[in-house]
């Protein structure tokens, strides 16, 4: 977490722009079949792992990760900076009444000068150009994209041209639910314990059960075969 944070600071002040991505099961599942996804993520400046079966997967395969960022902690410590170093960030994602409750929130904590804009994400493929270039006039020095996988990754990664003015660009998928208190985050200790995929699975049974239940089941396969082929 601490390396992330300290790679985005030098960014920021060297005016460079970071594309950043975390990676759990359940997308590096969906890598495998989605191209574009793939490209997007590889392509990255930073990745991190979001999930824990992430960080016990690389273990197994002898190499090692040295702890799980997860996006949201990684996005709640960014504000935190911003705050201190006086940097602007743009929200993009949610509905809007979702979104707007996270701004107000983090203007009500902090202040409302970090606030660069905010924007619901709900829009069509043809409104992408103009929403990135709102963003890069907004004077944003960090974008958090929250839309679920793989809408965000490739809106990231086809619009980095026009999002270059822009320091930190960052997914953070339904990190914005979170924080405005429309869903409920797992305990620390199922956080620890891998256990957060099914905190949330409890939550939203219906909408989730395919994406955890059957994606987990392919990334252990993944992960089994890649050991065994190594071995032989």
């Amino acid at each position: 977490m601490q390396e992330t944070l300290n790679k985005v600071e030098d960014g920021i002040k060297q005016n460079q722009q970071i594309h950043h991505v975390v990676v759990n099961a359940g997308k590096i599942v969906s890598m495998q079949t989605d191209d574009k996804l793939r490209e997007s993520v590889n392509e990255s400046d930073i990745i991190n792992a979001d999930g824990q079966a992430v960080v016990w997967a690389s273990k197994l395969l002898n190499k090692p990760l040295k702890e799980r960022v997860a996006g949201i902690d990684l996005m709640i410590n960014l504000v935190e900076l911003a705050h201190k170093n006086n940097y602007k960030i743009f929200f993009l994602g949610a509905k809007e009444e979702v979104v707007k409750k996270v701004v107000d929130q983090y203007a009500q904590t902090y202040s409302t000068d970090i606030i660069a804009g905010y924007r619901n994400g709900y829009f069509d493929k043809s409104e992408e150009k103009k929403i990135a270039q709102q963003i890069s006039d907004s004077g944003a020095n960090l974008l958090f994209v929250a839309i679920s996988s793989p809408k965000k990754e490739i809106f990231l990664y086809e619009n980095k041209s026009t999002l270059k003015d822009v320091n930190f660009i960052m997914g953070v998928g339904g990190s914005f639910d979170v924080v405005s208190g429309l869903v409920k985050r797992a305990p620390i200790w199922m956080q620890n314990s891998g256990l957060e995929w099914f905190y949330r699975f409890i939550q939203e049974p219906q909408r989730m059960w395919k994406r955890y239940l059957i994606g987990n089941s392919k990334f252990i396969y993944l992960v089994l075969k890649e050991k065994f082929s190594r071995s032989v």
